[in-house]
């Protein structure tokens, strides 16, 4: 009897050919099918190159769930922009106890007792989104505040800022945000420079912000937020944390906050909004649940148990627009995923946005045929964000594959839909910010959504959605209150 290395042997690495990678390049910015063509011609797992950069992009709960299983055979690794505008000690940007230290540090701010204690603070904030809303006489752009909601959130509900410390933050912020993602040249006028120079003004603040802390810690005062959960940090050494290195993981802080839940609730109200016909179906729930919640239940008040239906909309905006469209690994040593054998040194792109469009079948060898129009779009000379306990399992049943392409919550009630869906990346790795991203998003849906009626003004705005840094539509979801329920 044969053993399973003898029965199967790894398969060579797929390659687009790409060598340059600047045709790969402007494909991968210009087409938000660019991943999915090439996964149609050349498999689950492929090779290219974008201006210069050696990828492996992976798709399918096969391929992700190898890597993510092999912890010891991968390294964190990002952009060179987002490398440098997130800073050498930052969490991000460490590997081994290096990183494991400074996530339990800046993991209590996300922890359950952290999420008791910022909810009342975070409906108290919806509450005020909601009288704006409803007493605004022209079209709001929901975009806009859903930011500021999240930014609050993040800066005064967790931070403890107030006023004209958290504006001077916010814009800042906003500058060094849509330049994570942009070429990292540093010169005059461009979006780098202007983030460089913002990351500059956003340590200091911050390191402004944990000084007065300590101040009042040490005066016996009680501080705003949750700072003073980050007391007593301690490093791969065992040693106390400097402020320098802290200050970079609250800037980490920041950003794992805010930009997730900012486009997670502009994805759920766009896809509500476009589909008027499934309110009848999600409203009756959300009406019938208590707003506000008991401020000890406020964490817990509105889980899957308590809002099913809810819970299924929010699955499935995370499934067709997750707000981490895909996460980077650096391997360092051979892998196989999904069969297919990835020598060490090889950066792998997750490509979570396209695996939730695709349902596995048979072997992940499979190449689909893609349409007769997007063939040729694949094959140029050069051609360019399972064993995971993260994963959500959630009708591998009699649905037609295209049936993946539309918006259907339904289809997370009626049992396994055959995808690991990974909304917030996954392993040891995942998204600090989830848990109150997740959270956030509930609270907003049941205090806003359950309480007005919306709709778009007007009708035929833009509602795509621009992907970098994480998905929001562009004609910023202008909208009018149409009442109180």
């Amino acid at each position: 009897m044969n053993t399973p290395a003898q029965q199967t042997s790894p398969r060579p690495l797929p390659r687009t050919g790409a060598v340059t990678g600047v045709l790969e390049a402007l494909a991968f910015f210009r087409d938000p099918g660019f991943a999915q063509k090439r996964f149609a011609q050349h498999g689950n797992v492929f090779a290219t190159s974008l201006l210069g950069q050696p990828l492996v992009f992976i798709r399918g709960g096969r391929a992700i769930g190898d890597l993510l299983a092999q912890p010891d055979g991968c390294e964190g690794w990002w952009p060179v922009s987002v490398r440098e505008l997130l800073g050498s000690r930052s969490l991000a940007n460490r590997n081994g106890p290096d990183h494991r230290a400074r996530r339990r540090v800046v993991g209590q701010l996300f922890s359950a007792a952290a999420l008791r204690r910022y909810s009342p603070g975070i409906v108290a904030l919806v509450d005020e989104l909601s009288t704006e809303l409803a007493a605004a006489s022209t079209p709001v752009s929901l975009v806009d505040r859903l930011r500021r909601f999240a930014f609050s959130v993040i800066a005064t509900v967790v931070l403890g800022l107030e006023g004209d410390d958290r504006e001077a933050l916010f814009h800042d912020f906003e500058i060094w945000t849509r330049a994570l993602f942009s070429v990292p040249l540093a010169l005059p006028g461009t979006p780098f420079a202007r983030a460089l120079q913002a990351r500059g003004r956003l340590l200091a603040r911050l390191g402004e912000v944990l000084r007065r802390s300590r101040e009042r810690a040490a005066a016996g005062e009680p501080l705003a937020g949750g700072l003073d959960l980050l007391s007593g940090g301690l490093d791969e050494a065992g040693l106390p944390l400097d402020d320098a290195d802290v200050v970079e993981q609250l800037l980490l802080l920041l950003f794992a906050g805010y930009e997730t839940t900012a486009s997670s609730l502009s994805c759920l109200m766009t896809a509500l909004l476009q589909h008027p016909e499934l309110e009848p179906w999600w409203r009756p729930e959300l009406e019938a649940l208590p707003w506000p919640p008991a401020p000890e239940q406020a964490a817990s008040a509105y889980d899957a148990a308590a809002a099913p239906k809810l819970s299924a909309l929010i699955s499935e905006v995370m499934r067709l627009n997750p707000p981490v469209g895909g996460f980077f690994r650096r391997t360092t040593r051979e892998l196989v995923l999904d069969g297919v054998a990835v020598p060490a040194g090889q950066v792998v792109q997750v490509a979570l946005a396209a695996s939730n469009r695709y349902r596995e079948a048979g072997s992940g060898s499979e190449v689909e045929k893609p349409p007769r129009s997007q063939q040729a779009a694949a094959t140029s000379e050069d051609t360019p964000a399972s064993a995971n306990t993260n994963a959500k399992r959630s009708d591998t049943s009699s649905q037609p594959l295209d049936d993946l392409a539309t918006f259907r919550p339904q289809r997370h009630l009626a049992g396994d839909t055959g995808l690991s869906l990974l909304p917030f990346g996954g392993g040891e790795r995942v998204c600090l910010g989830k848990a109150l991203a997740e959270l956030e998003i509930r609270l907003m849906a049941v205090g806003l959504l359950g309480r007005l009626q919306l709709q778009l003004v007007p009708k035929d705005q833009d509602l795509s959605l621009q992907l970098i840094p994480s998905p929001s539509p562009r004609g910023g979801l202008r909208v009018v209150c149409d009442g109180r329920r």
